[in-house]
């Protein structure tokens, strides 16, 4: 078990060689790799279930101790990674289906990869994993409402059945998880250790799935919502950390807070773009997951380095 929870920590902390060598791999097998998009719901669905299995009463503990700083990360995410998203499909001409896949990425709550990365920038791994859980369980009302209002330009929006999917693929099992921990602990304290393993083949498989299926669009327009991917995840970052510093939070929560909106729930995005709009549409999710994985890793470093003054 230990040599399985090395294996697996090993394969956590090295997730963005992986995610890259699974996009690669879709690319170059899209007929195996498209066998793969019935189960992506599936495959998201055990991921939150995971994430259950690691929240604590902590967590939600620490919203009712810092309700300002978490108020502060929450509305950020969903005001400033929305609006740059609208803002980037008008400046840069892209079809309407990757429009709505930019905007839907950028309306899905954090992702739980930023905690990992507020956590190796010195921030405050607190305060991320309060904004992380609080825009999960906000997700299934606030990314359709947004998704509605901001992407029916492009394409039809059925808000009300994308609530319900995010309820069954977000919410139930975030809950089951939670409740796996009372009733099973110890269980649970024995698999705590292979859910890195289990998140990085999950996301893979789904990135994947994506790109096999989306072939044709990444070969035409790739470059190009590669570029647009680089700029809302930056820009997300930027406007973030200064939105904390402009609001009076110290080094390591402006940190927490420029990672929590840079880093989005990608996976999610993914499965919504590919249930509701289509694979090419989920294109601008998968390129997230490879590229949020290595820029967040560079700003984490970067940010490592600079203390308060």
């Amino acid at each position: 078990m230990k040599a399985l929870a090395a294996f697996s920590t090993f394969i956590g902390k090295t997730f963005a060689v992986w995610v890259i060598i699974c996009a690669v791999l879709g690319f170059l097998f899209p007929d195996q790799a498209k066998q793969i998009a019935p189960w992506i719901v599936t495959l998201l669905a055990i991921i939150m279930f995971g994430m259950g299995l690691t929240l604590s009463v902590d967590d939600f503990k620490e919203v009712a101790r810092r309700p300002v700083e978490v108020t502060i990360g929450v509305v950020c995410q969903f005001l400033i990674m929305p609006l740059l998203a609208v803002l980037l499909t008008h400046i840069i001409p892209m079809p309407p289906e990757v429009a709505a896949g930019v905007i839907l990425v950028g309306c899905c709550p954090g992702g739980t990869s930023s905690n990992v990365m507020t956590y190796l920038s010195k921030g405050d791994v607190a305060l991320s994993v309060a904004c992380t859980s609080v825009t999960t369980l906000a997700a299934p009302l606030v990314t359709p409402f947004l998704v509605w209002l901001l992407a029916s330009q492009f394409l039809p929006v059925d808000a009300w059945a994308m609530f319900i999917s995010i309820v069954k693929i977000v919410l139930a099992p975030l809950a089951l998880g939670f409740l796996a921990q009372k009733l099973l602990p110890k269980m649970v304290r024995a698999a705590v250790p292979v859910l890195p393993l289990v998140s990085v083949i999950g996301i893979v498989l789904i990135v994947a799935a994506v790109v096999g299926a989306s072939k044709a669009a990444i070969a035409q327009s790739g470059l190009m919502i590669f570029a647009v991917v680089v700029l809302h995840n930056g820009l997300g970052y930027l406007l973030g950390y200064f939105a904390a510093k402009a609001l009076g939070l110290n080094l390591t929560k402006r940190k927490a807070i420029a990672i929590e909106v840079g880093m989005q729930n990608s996976g999610l995005g993914a499965a919504l773009a590919n249930a509701y709009f289509s694979p090419v549409a989920a294109v601008p999710s998968a390129i997230f997951s490879v590229w949020h994985n290595i820029s967040g890793a560079i700003l984490a470093n970067y940010f490592a380095r600079r203390t308060e003054k």
